[in-house]
């Protein structure tokens, strides 16, 4: 498979791939409400998407905080799934916000679905504070450590 990942804005031709990757992944599958799947930070995120054989596979973006660099709303097509995409978008955007978090001196963060922690901590992330419930579905904050 090959895989590329490419950035984009809500105003790129992909955008609508984008979105409908989202609906099918949290709309769809996991019964989030349509209106808190699509927020006030879409214009000022920076997206990508994951195209696996020239085929849309997934997506996420990622935002600046007061906290630091927010990574947000991963989502990979059940087709894909299990064989490197998910990671292939995480290494992309930590190649890109890393060099800003050293530079600003701000932290990395996202709120992970707790079925899907194992996946961020392979990639440096790890947990703190409790469990909290983010659109009916049980989070936890992490941050990372590299």
């Amino acid at each position: 498979m090959t895989l590329k990942i490419r950035n984009a804005d809500t105003k790129d031709p992909m955008w609508p791939v984008i979105k409908s990757i989202r609906y099918e992944v949290f709309v769809q599958e996991q019964k989030v409400d349509e209106q808190e799947e699509y927020d006030e930070h879409e214009e000022t995120s920076r997206h990508f998407l994951a195209l696996a054989d020239g085929r849309a596979a997934g997506t996420a973006r990622w935002r600046r905080t007061e906290k630091g660099f927010k990574l947000e709303r991963f989502a990979v097509l059940e087709n894909f799934r299990g064989v490197g995409v998910g990671a292939g978008i995480l290494k992309t955007i930590l190649e890109e916000v890393l060099p800003l978090a050293k530079e600003e001196g701000k932290e990395i963060y996202l709120h992970a679905q707790v079925q899907a922690m194992p996946f961020y901590a392979r990639s440096g992330f790890v947990p703190y504070g409790d469990e909290f419930i983010e659109a009916e579905i049980v989070h936890r904050a992490m941050k990372y450590k590299g």
